[in-house]
């Protein structure tokens, strides 16, 4: 009796989150991820990445991510030279702007730790922490392009070369930026696939999340691809509206490769494993499927690269097409 009712529920369960056919959303807005770092990686002139960005895609929504090892190279002196001048351009064409703060932000290793606070103990890392927070809203709370601050980048999600995790300093750090901007909302983000969302929904106004389709996993030396349909994403959402009140949005839609090393170094036969010309179509049908209607595509940097150093600009074109 315990048996079937255990298979009753699994077959409630998966067929709730795996069953349904949503039809397209065109309503939506797209939005692109970008990482001075990552761009750096493709070519050391990363401003004309940016720029591109802006002024060739006419992008209107950038995920932007702040790097405490850029800004606090230097125990106590703050350089944020490079952060201003992508807000500055970014307001002047009117686009709207997610700043990703904290000390793990978008971009491998995620935990963008400068070296000189690499030997220091967890609480004083923290202390350290709260103090860039503190600067980088006070600097950036009176700019029209910010529309959102996103408190650590999937702070729940074991990825990245991060040494620990800490619920309790999450919430201190939301409490901290509330304080100083009681007017814009935080988004906390979280992986797509696995967790039910709860916490991160919990803590923050908004639930981003990631959604990926195929990428490499180091622990078992293969490529895996997600077997999630459209529905699962859609449930999911539904769930946390039903549950929380909150709204959810993709902060990060995988458009571009996810290989055993980073892109620059990766032959492009290798690239086409995760992301052809043809998965790039497909994953943007399969978002508008989701019934999610804002998302951050991850990979400006990479189809600027493919377009200008690869002789590939197919990428670059397609994406165009959002935006314009």
């Amino acid at each position: 009796m315990i048996l079937a009712i255990l298979i009753i529920l699994l077959a409630i369960i998966i067929g709730y989150f795996f069953v349904g056919f949503p039809k397209p959303t065109e309503d939506i807005v797209w939005g692109v991820n970008f990482s001075e770092i990552k761009a750096a990686r493709y070519d050391a002139d990363w401003p004309s990445y940016y720029l591109a960005i802006l002024d060739e895609l006419k992008v209107k929504n950038i995920k932007l991510a702040s790097y405490w090892s850029i800004i606090e190279s230097k125990e106590g002196n703050y350089n944020f030279s490079s952060l201003d001048w992508q807000i500055e351009e970014a307001e002047k064409r009117g686009v709207e702007l997610i700043l990703v703060i904290g000390r793990k932000t978008p971009g491998w290793p995620e935990c963008h730790i400068p070296e000189w606070a690499k030997n220091k103990t967890k609480q004083e890392q923290q202390e350290k922490i709260l103090k860039l927070l503190e600067n980088i809203v006070n600097r950036y709370k009176d700019k029209k392009a910010i529309k959102y601050w996103q408190v650590e980048n999937e702070p729940f999600f074991p990825f990245g070369k991060c040494l620990w995790k800490d619920k309790n300093f999450l919430k201190k750090e939301i409490e901290l930026v509330k304080s100083l901007d009681p007017s814009r909302k935080i988004i906390i983000s979280e992986s797509g696939e696995f967790p039910l969302w709860f916490k991160a929904a919990s803590l923050g106004d908004i639930l981003g999340i990631t959604m990926y389709k195929k990428a490499w996993f180091e622990e078992v030396g293969l490529y895996i691809s997600y077997p999630f349909p459209p529905t699962f994403y859609s449930r999911k959402a539904s769930l946390i509206k039903t549950l929380f009140k909150k709204d959810v949005m993709c902060v990060e839609l995988q458009a571009e490769p996810w290989g055993p090393v980073l892109n620059y170094k990766l032959p492009l036969k290798e690239q086409e494993r995760t992301m052809s010309f043809e998965q790039f179509k497909q994953i943007i049908s399969f978002a508008k499927k989701t019934n999610l209607k804002r998302f951050y595509l991850w990979g400006a940097e990479w189809w600027y690269w493919m377009k200008t150093q690869n002789n590939s600009p197919e990428f670059w074109e397609q994406a165009k097409k959002l935006f314009q």
